[in-house]
């Protein structure tokens, strides 16, 4: 299955004045990096967070949230979240700063 093209633009749009952004095919869908490391991507219908193990651990207890596991493997620190989480562009803005949040205390690369 190929990734929601409308919820990789809404992510898009939401990054678009971000510095350091980049975006990159992974997972068989696409993500979006900043100053090197892994911030969100979109993933069939799905959103995938990188959150940090704390972070991540807590989202698993909200609605529509669930692990990143697509291998066989969970990621630690990162989460998936279902379409229903993110359908609102508030929900979305909402993901994409928890994302950013953890990101931004990361050494650049």
């Amino acid at each position: 299955m190929a990734f929601d093209e409308d919820l990789a633009e809404r992510v898009r749009e939401r990054l678009a004045r971000t510095r350091g952004v980049e975006e990159k095919r992974m997972f068989g869908g696409v993500g979006f990096l900043l100053h090197g490391h892994p911030l969100v991507c979109v993933w069939q219908d799905s959103l995938i967070v990188r959150l940090g193990p704390e972070a991540a651990d807590a989202a698993l207890r909200e609605p529509h949230v669930r692990v990143f596991d697509v291998t066989g493997r969970a990621m630690t620190g990162r989460v998936m979240v279902a379409p229903e989480g993110v359908e609102e562009d508030d929900q979305l803005a909402d993901w994409v700063g928890r994302a950013r949040a953890f990101v931004e205390t990361l050494p650049v690369k």
